[in-house]
């Protein structure tokens, strides 16, 4: 009987280990090619669908608008070694457009597009003028004048598709926060009493 009691926290303890590690077997070998599968499909689904689908003109049209980008202001440009910088995608003084650009060893490229004309163009920068009343300005750092002014003469409106790649997401539509402390009657304003004590 003693061996018996003794001998059971033993049997336990390996059937346990064996189910144990049966179990971490096949959840590694099914459940890790499974997850890995699925974000596969996920991905490529996702790619397949977004290169088929760009979004349409108006919502991207929104989506500059909420940066506080007026869309007409969108210029982009190709530069051989130079790649868009996209956290650099932001506004242009009121409402103009600006990105960065950079390149291996530092050097980066910024184009800036606004109201105003190609013939105040400041020092160090090379200006155009791609429709009246607008101007693309190209500047930068470690940047020979050669390359700012092949830049300049490559700026274009960027595609759809463009766009949407370096746009960020259209903010989600989401319903006010309702207030604890805004009483439903009067002027609606808060309710800064206070208790018996203070």
């Amino acid at each position: 009987m003693v061996r018996t009691v003794r001998a059971l926290p033993l049997l336990l303890l390996l059937l346990l280990s064996v189910l144990l590690a049966a179990c971490g077997t096949g959840k590694a070998g099914e459940g890790g090619g499974g997850a890995a599968a699925g974000a596969g499909r996920r991905a490529g689904g996702t790619e397949a669908g977004s290169a088929s689908a760009a979004p349409g003109r108006a919502e991207l049209d929104a989506r500059l608008r909420a940066l506080g980008i007026a869309p007409e202001f969108v210029y982009v440009t190709d530069v051989p070694g130079f790649t868009l910088a996209q956290q650099s995608v932001g506004v242009n003084g009121d409402d103009g457009f600006s990105v960065a650009y950079w390149a291996k060893g530092g050097a980066v490229l910024r184009l800036y597009a606004e109201r105003g004309s190609a013939a105040d163009c400041p020092e160090g920068e090379v200006c155009r003028a791609p429709v009246h009343g607008q101007v693309v300005r190209v500047g930068g750092e470690k940047v020979a004048a050669g390359v700012l002014r092949a830049a300049a003469d490559a700026v274009r409106r960027p595609t759809p598709a463009e766009l949407a790649g370096f746009l960020p997401p259209a903010p989600a539509a989401t319903a006010p926060v309702r207030r604890g402390d805004l009483p439903s009657y009067g002027d609606g304003a808060p309710d800064n009493s206070v208790g018996e004590g203070g």
